[in-house]
């Protein structure tokens, strides 16, 4: 059985926005999506079933290479949607008449070599992303802090994947009871406490100081070893791991809140923090 790897992601193409899923160790794109940046269609689903029953050659090769991979829609749900292979787009590019074809040729191979690069060398991704933050205006000692947390959540959420977890909605219940049991709140509850909007992309993480960081790497680390020796084979199980591994950040969070004199779970967030050293430069 075919299994979807890796989170879906949405890429831009010329402000078209291009939805793909790592699948079977490469990415895949929507093609809906791709003949809507290449056509500037409408109604990229009706062109795209034209040009198939047009060309009967592009419609046998879809209908016989193309899976239906999940992917999230406009709305926030997931559906089946018929994708391809950087192959499988190029082959669907020969068909469409457009003056975007060169462009998104070599965009597309970027944009998948990209990918390939940092699978052989993991560095690159964390350059990538150094730099992102970087952009973005935050110190280079939290920076190291944030790629390290990424580093531990990996290496959490694929010792749950070993336990047979692998629903994103199993996911947040687990990060939910490590996030109570370090700071006493759950992530939604975080983000409310940050003033981060409600229906963002925003991540919570992206919003924490050093000390936040820092408790939020001890707790996912420490049910990391938890699992790992323990083995869990049931969601219920994983939870109770969860609690105890949170439980340890946490009364961790409490010693250091009774030597500082103050909570580490903080209401700032990163555009406020941001705001503060601009007024202080």
């Amino acid at each position: 059985m075919k299994r979807i790897v890796k989170e879906n992601k949405l890429i831009v193409f010329q402000d078209k926005n291009i939805r793909r899923a790592w699948y079977e160790n490469q990415w895949f794109y929507s093609l809906v999506d791709v003949i809507g940046a290449l056509t500037g269609s409408a109604n990229p689903t009706d062109y795209l079933k034209k040009i198939r029953k047009r060309d009967e050659e592009l419609g046998f090769y879809v209908g016989t290479n193309c899976p239906q991979i999940e992917m999230l829609t406009e709305s926030g749900k997931k559906r089946k949607t018929l994708a391809g292979n950087t192959q499988d787009v190029f082959r669907l590019i020969q068909s469409v008449p457009s003056k975007q074809a060169e462009p998104f040729k070599r965009w597309l191979a970027k944009v998948g070599q990209e990918r390939i690069d940092e699978i052989e060398n993991p560095e690159l991704a964390q350059e990538r992303m150094k730099a992102i933050y970087e952009q973005k205006g935050y110190p280079s000692d939290w920076i190291d802090k944030r790629l390290r947390g990424m580093a531990i959540r990996q290496n959490l959420t694929d010792e749950w994947k070993e336990r047979g977890i692998e629903e994103q909605r199993d996911f947040a219940i687990l990060t939910a009871e490590i996030s109570k049991a370090t700071f006493g709140v759950t992530p939604s509850e975080y983000k409310k406490l940050k003033q981060l909007p409600e229906k963002s992309k925003a991540n919570l993480r992206d919003h924490m100081d050093d000390l936040e960081l820092i408790f939020t790497m001890l707790g996912e680390r420490v049910t990391t070893e938890i699992s790992k020796e323990e083995e869990p084979d049931t969601l219920s199980k994983s939870k109770a791991v969860a609690k105890r591994g949170g439980k340890v950040a946490g009364n961790a969070r409490k010693e250091t809140e009774k030597e500082l004199g103050r909570s580490v779970v903080s209401g700032n967030n990163y555009l406020d923090m941001k705001k503060s050293r601009n007024l202080d430069e």
